[in-house]
Formats: C-alpha cells, sequence, structure tokens
C-alpha cells in the first residue's frame, strides 16, 4: 500500500518533522525536553493517521504562546489527596506536558497500589488522547485519559453548544497481539477533521454538524466557528459526553459546560481544561502473562468472526492506526500544501529551518 495525501502533498520522514517541531517549540520559549515532547505527541498523531491532531496544530499552539495564553514553562504542583490518588495543578502549560506528566504519576502510584488516578486543572488542548494510554501500555499498564473541551458541541435535544466532543481513550496492553487502543470523541466525527476539510475546501457528509444558527451543514468551518457537531447515537454519545465532562471537568476542579476557552477562537486568557487519568495495573488478578495470554485469545476470537459483507477483515481498536503508523514510518509523512503553507511561515518568523521535503513518499511500502 502506497500513502497518498493528495495534489501537492510533500513527504517527510518523522524524526525530522519532530526535530523541526521541536526546535520550533524551544524558540516559542518551551525547555528542550517539553519542547521534545510535544512534538513527538504531535508527529506520533500524523504517524497513526490523525493529521487534523498532528503538527497541522503548531500555528494555533505558538499563537496561544506568543499571546502569553499558554505557559512554557509551566511549575507542575502535584498533591497526593490518598494513596491511590494525586492532583496535579497544570499552571496553564502545554497540555501535552501537562497530561505526560500525569500519566507518569498515575503509572507510578498504580505501582505502589494496583491503581492510581490523576486529576489535572489548569491545562490546555492536550492532542491525541491515544498518547497518554500507549505511555500506560509502554509501562505494561492499562490506561484511561478522560477530558473535557472547549465548547463544540450542543446537548442531545438543544442547540448551543456548551459541551466539548470530550474525546475518550483506553489502553490495554496484549501479548503478541497489538495492543487494544480506543480513542474516540463524543461526536459523530472529530471536530478537528471537520475543521481540516473546510480548510480544504471539503464538505462533509450530511448529519454531522449545524451551523451557528442551529441549521443542518456540510461546511465544516461553519460547524467549527460558532456552530455544532452532533453527538454520535444521539442521546447515549451526549450522555456520555456529559459524563467525560463531569469527569474532566467538575472532577477535577479545572472549567467545564462551556467555560472553557476555544483552542481557535478566544483569547481572552488560558483555556482552563481538566483531565483525569487512570493507570491500572494488569496482574491484580493474575499473573501479567496470563493476563496477555488472555487478550491475545480475546482478541483472535473476535478476529475470527466471518467478516459482513463489504467487509475485508474484522479489525479491532487501534489495528487501523497501527498500521498506518508502520506504513508511514516507511513512506514518511504526507503533509498537504495548506498545512506546509502554514509550517513555512512559523518556521521563517522564528528563523527555524525547514527539513528536507520529497514529493513522493520516501520508500514505498508493501
Amino acid at each position: 500500500m502506497t500513502t497518498s495525501a493528495g495534489p501537492g502533498a510533500q513527504y517527510i520522514s518523522a524524526a525530522a518533522l519532530r526535530e523541526f517541531a521541536a526546535a520550533i517549540f524551544e524558540r516559542l520559549g518551551l525547555p528542550g525536553p517539553d519542547a521534545a515532547l510535544v512534538a513527538d505527541c504531535l508527529v506520533r498523531a500524523n504517524l497513526r493517521g490523525l493529521d487534523s491532531h498532528g503538527v497541522a496544530r503548531i500555528p494555533i499552539y505558538a499563537r496561544r504562546l506568543r499571546l502569553g495564553l499558554v505557559n512554557p514553562r509551566p511549575s507542575l504542583q502535584i498533591t497526593r489527596v490518598t494513596p491511590g490518588a494525586a492532583h496535579l495543578d497544570g499552571d496553564d502549560g502545554m497540555g501535552m506536558v501537562v497530561g505526560t506528566r500525569a500519566m507518569a504519576e498515575a503509572v507510578a502510584i498504580a505501582r505502589e497500589t494496583g491503581i492510581g488516578v490523576v486529576g489535572v486543572r489548569r491545562s490546555t488542548h492536550y492532542g491525541m488522547a491515544a498518547y497518554y494510554v500507549l505511555q500506560a501500555i509502554a509501562a505494561d499498564c492499562m490506561g484511561f485519559a478522560f477530558t473535557n473541551s472547549s465548547p463544540g458541541m450542543a446537548p442531545y435535544g438543544g442547540t448551543k453548544p456548551v459541551l466539548g466532543v470530550n474525546p475518550l481513550a483506553v489502553g490495554v496492553p496484549a501479548g503478541r497481539r497489538p495492543a487494544f487502543v480506543l480513542d474516540m470523541a463524543m461526536s459523530v466525527i472529530a471536530r478537528g477533521k471537520m475543521r481540516l476539510a473546510g480548510m480544504h475546501g471539503e464538505a462533509i457528509p450530511e448529519g454531522l454538524g449545524r451551523d451557528a444558527q442551529g441549521r443542518p451543514t456540510t461546511n465544516g468551518m461553519q460547524v467549527f466557528g460558532g456552530g455544532s457537531v452532533l453527538p454520535f447515537a444521539g442521546a447515549k454519545g451526549s450522555g456520555l459526553a456529559i459524563w467525560m465532562e463531569i469527569m474532566g471537568g467538575v472532577l477535577t476542579g479545572a472549567a467545564f459546560a462551556g467555560q472553557m476557552r476555544s483552542l481557535y477562537e478566544d483569547f481572552s486568557g488560558p483555556q482552563r481544561i481538566g483531565h483525569l487519568f487512570v493507570a491500572m495495573r494488569p496482574d491484580l488478578f493474575m499473573p501479567l502473562a496470563d493476563f496477555k495470554q488472555r487478550m491475545d485469545e480475546m482478541i483472535e476470537r473476535l478476529k475470527d468472526s466471518e467478516p459482513a459483507d463489504g467487509v475485508h477483515e474484522v479489525l479491532m481498536p487501534g489495528e487501523p492506526e497501527a498500521r498506518r503508523e508502520a506504513e508511514r514510518r516507511q513512506t514518511g509523512l504526507p503533509i498537504t500544501a495548506e498545512v506546509l503553507a502554514s509550517l513555512q511561515a512559523e518556521a521563517a518568523a522564528l528563523g527555524v529551518p525547514l527539513p528536507e521535503l520529497s514529493p513522493t513518499p520516501l520508500t514505498e511500502s508493501a
């Protein structure tokens, strides 16, 4: 399979893009290790095919850093509130820096007590939610990441966007099989994908969003700019989004229910987003090897289900992204003309050299 990103796309290796992004964030005031961490989170999103949460976000993060709405050098204060739980004040730092520190603390607590919970307040947009559960998986833990987000979705039956799309991520290690990684927003599709479609002049399918007047629209930018995305499965998706608002916002002491400032539209102050991270040891009830073997067996039973008409293969959550990551590590990452132009502008403004690009994939994948 060959990666295709449409006309005008350029390709770049993950390593080169990561180095470039890290240099951008260092110039914007982040310490070297934090700049590298933010860059890694963004590039990992591109690798996994979630381009809406990748380096396309650099210009908006840069703008908020320049305006002083994001603290490039936060003092992350962690308070252990019980043997199994801690509270982290993100000091309005980059969400990736805050989130990674919080999940690391959750894993450390889980190693002591079996389950670790860390609530976060005063954070910002933290990128791809899967990044944090992949962090837990790498430590042989199950991981859960809950967050609220800036308002963009009306509750079921309403028209005012006071809920975020509030993504949920769950990660579970397996043995010889790829880990189970679920990363999903509570909208039919992520708002970032709608914005990306709008940037490219592409219509979104009907039934996904409404404009600022509450009318159905296929213009992603109208949905993103004051409109409302629709929750998946109607009242069920809305209910889950409210639950995420409770877990990420009400419980943690963060802003909630429309109080968070929009990443792209509200520059009056910090976002004040909240997160909740949970790490759980899989060996609570049996040896780790036995748990992983049982996960493999479960995955194999599910994948052995006869594919329905028109379906080539039964896939597990996270499996398409893992395959895309393996592919893009070979072919390089496709960067669209629009995203490339925005990165070139940031590079010029900050005096960071643009890395070498190719008009074709770097290496064809099989």
